[in-house]
């Protein structure tokens, strides 16, 4: 396997997302030694060799940061990757001068992005070493791992599915998006997900899973791996499909239909270019609409019906261009009243449990 023969230190206090990351390294052919504390990982680190070490730096009784000191007086030269959340930019940067090789932001859901920081850390090549066929073996393996445990937990599903969401408001470089998404159930058959792409590109998305049970939650994770790992070839050069939404919905249909999840997704993907301020739409399913919007209210844009993502029979999605003017906002929606005022409303408020509302939502693109 990709890992074979490598020995490594996970330090995570997040039990859940713990579980799942061992689970899907030791799947690779890594040896894992878990720590859910800074101290015990550097006790750890003391202990036994390592070839690599992973490391959350908000941790209890000795905080990532200083841990990494400390190793590093004990023993230069250990590869590390770093796990940190948003607001700790000023400790990745000291992190890296302490002589971290790499850092991963969190939610870290891809777990492909995990081998590849490996690999890179290790001067080996991630797209030699991980073929398509092997992302679909592993797909399945990590369906088998994990799938019951969230199917007999509500809580473990709900908590994996929490950590994949963005905050209420992102703000990009001349973009903001800000949604808001109601859920009634522990686990949410509704998904949302945005990433700046290079300098030039902003992609947005929306979900829906059916059926609406536990695996929801394990559909998420596989969407946004699936979505992550064409943005990492994005990023390294290698692809500019996850900047075609044509492209990636058949690519995304491909991939759920062979996760052997029995799930199938209505979902919207919107690339925006900011060189021209021109907007690419693909949808499949009929789940959400989109809209322009402006001071006048929401105004539909056109697009044809399409089967859902998943389906055995799925030809395409369907596929609309627009340019964006002054004052104008893009936006999508499912389709209930409420949803649609409260988004003329401008009433963002993230993901939130409201058992009097109807589960959706919406989200909106708004570019400077």
């Amino acid at each position: 396997m990709a890992l074979t023969e490598l020995t490594i230190l996970f330090v995570e206090d997040d039990p859940v997302f713990r579980n799942i990351v061992t689970s899907f390294l030791s799947s690779r052919g890594a040896t894992v030694v878990e720590s859910d504390n800074g101290q015990d990982g550097l006790d750890q680190f003391k202990n036994q060799e390592f070839d690599i070490v992973i490391a959350d730096l908000s941790m209890p009784k000795l905080g990532g940061l200083d841990m990494l000191k400390q190793m590093n007086q004990h023993q230069a030269g250990i590869p590390t990757i770093i796990i940190s959340g948003n607001q700790a930019m000023g400790d990745v940067i000291e992190a890296l001068r302490q002589g971290a090789s790499d850092y991963l932001v969190k939610p870290v859901t891809d777990l492909y992005l995990i081998e590849n920081a490996i690999h890179e850390c290790l001067n080996h090549s991630f797209e030699d070493s991980l073929n398509i066929d092997e992302q679909e073996s592993l797909s399945y393996l990590e369906l088998n791992e994990n799938l019951a445990q969230l199917e007999q937990c509500g809580e473990a599903a709900k908590s994996v599915q929490q950590q994949l969401f963005p905050p209420s408001r992102v703000e990009y470089h001349n973009v903001v998006i800000d949604y808001s998404l109601f859920n009634t159930d522990d686990v949410s058959a509704h998904f949302i997900d945005t990433a700046m792409l290079g300098e030039h590109h902003v992609m947005m998305y929306m979900a829906h899973f059916h059926p609406h049970d536990n695996r929801a939650a394990f559909a998420s994770v596989l969407l946004k791996s699936f979505v992550n790992h064409k943005l990492k070839r994005y990023r390294n050069g290698l692809s500019n499909v996850i900047t075609e939404p044509f492209n990636m919905m058949v690519y995304l249909n491909d991939r759920m239909r062979k996760s052997g999840l029995g799930i199938v997704v209505d979902m919207t993907y919107v690339v925006l270019d900011l060189t021209h301020y021109r907007v690419s739409i693909a949808q499949a399913g009929s789940e959400f609409r989109c809209y322009i919007k402006n001071e006048e209210g929401l105004s539909p844009i056109a697009l044809s019906e399409s089967l859902q993502l998943g389906m055995t029979d799925w030809s395409k999605p369907s596929i609309q261009f627009r340019t964006l003017l002054l004052g104008e906002k893009l936006c999508i929606s499912t389709q209930v009243h409420e949803h649609k005022q409260q988004l003329i409303n401008d009433e963002f408020h993230g993901l939130i449990y409201q058992p009097d509302i109807s589960p959706g939502g919406y989200i909106q693109l708004s570019a400077s």
